[in-house]
């Protein structure tokens, strides 16, 4: 094959890797509502009653990104074709779930296949909307999910344990690794703090990571509020939004039910109802976006006539491992990356003027490619 296809030569019949962001919380917190908002399909069956969903509904949701459609602009693209990120809507938990209660083991199992979970804490009242616990209290609510939680990776990590030490006696290095990364986990459990406040060597993340620990996950609150707190909030998400301070997260403040009403116009008809509200983007998008923050990610594109594509990557990620996102074929084979900053794609009025203003630069395999770069990718396999 010879070298110098863009990568929209491939994008066609690739994607790239979707993250999974399961949407745990209490019977009746908002969590199907809030999925159907993200999916904007009724695919959830947002009823009133504890256990609704049962089988987790996965969505792919794409990733707001206006930098896009100025590409596509410049570029005459025939296609915008935005990053994707996955949610997922799971059965509410309720107190003894990390026991088997109500659908508990259920619950566990699939926020453990997942890379980050969002908490959704009910900052409303409602008669009408029953609370499984009586009473409107989203840090008591936070802390039963998180207290299940723990105690599911207490006890999975007190089964395991004995079988690794078992191991690690008759000198396996890697045992006697693990062994250390489960005493690290549950010196933090036992103390009643998640495995997440463990500090973890560098280099033993990727064996860290292997212990499967729902409590280790990166987190993100979000704080469910009435429609007419969704500008200002309200005393339920001030408190939600201190306590996500005090554990180091992120927290977004929103109205579900606005956010599934504005699903449903279009774009227009959405940016007058926004306006009337007083403000100024759409929740769900400042959820994306801090679902991006919290998980270190960051986007590149790819342009052309046939289409303008954005794709995700890690902060920090080299050039060839970009390209990797697209096809293996172009991370195996990477020789270059033409590179345009998209201030001076925008500024220079596409490539040819990027290259003709000496805006385009040719990066090998130790580039670590930035936020907005836009890139064609060299290659030979």
């Amino acid at each position: 094959m010879p070298w110098g296809h863009s990568c929209n030569y491939y994008a066609e019949n690739s994607n790239p890797p979707l993250l999974d962001h399961p949407i745990p919380g209490l019977p009746n917190v908002g969590k199907s509502t809030l999925f159907n908002a993200l999916t904007q399909t009724a695919a959830a069956q947002a009823a009133n009653y504890p256990f609704c969903t049962i089988e987790p509904n996965v969505g792919e949701v794409a990733v707001p990104e206006p930098r896009l459609n100025e590409l596509a602009r410049i570029a005459g693209s025939k296609e915008i074709i935005p990053a994707r990120m996955n949610f997922v809507d799971i059965a509410g938990l309720v107190e003894g779930a990390s026991k088997g209660e109500g659908l508990g083991n259920q619950f566990l199992a699939n926020i453990r296949e997942t890379d980050a979970i969002i908490y959704v804490l009910r900052c409303f009242e409602n008669d009408d909307i029953t609370h499984v616990r009586g009473t409107v209290d989203p840090i008591a609510d936070f802390e039963v999910v998180e207290t299940e939680l723990m105690l599911a990776d207490l006890e999975s990590l007190e089964k395991r344990k004995a079988g690794v030490e078992k191991k690690a006696k008759s000198g396996d290095k890697d045992a006697k690794a693990q062994v250390a990364l489960i005493d690290l986990a549950l010196e933090e459990l036992n103390a009643g703090r998640p495995a997440r406040k463990a500090k973890v060597p560098k280099d033993e993340q990727r064996a860290w990571n292997m212990l499967q620990l729902l409590t280790s996950k990166p987190v993100l609150f979000v704080a469910n509020v009435d429609e007419e707190s969704a500008a200002t909030g309200n005393a339920h998400s001030a408190c939600v939004v201190e306590r996500a301070r005090e554990e180091g997260a992120g927290c977004v403040v929103f109205s579900a039910q606005i956010e599934s009403e504005l699903a449903m116009l279009e774009d227009t008809d959405r940016a007058e109802y926004l306006e009337t509200l007083g403000l100024e983007e759409p929740g769900l998008t400042r959820l994306i976006h801090a679902g991006y923050d919290l998980l270190n990610l960051q986007t590149y594109f790819t342009v052309g006539p046939k289409e303008a594509r954005a794709w995700t990557i890690r902060r920090g990620a080299t050039a060839p491992k970009a390209a990797g996102v697209i096809h293996g074929d172009f991370e195996k084979g990477f020789i270059r990356a033409e590179t345009i900053a998209f201030p001076d794609f925008i500024a220079q009025g596409g490539e040819a003027g990027a290259k003709e203003a000496g805006k385009m630069r040719s990066e090998g395999k130790e580039y670590v490619v930035q936020d907005g770069d836009v890139l064609h990718f060299r290659f030979n396999v």
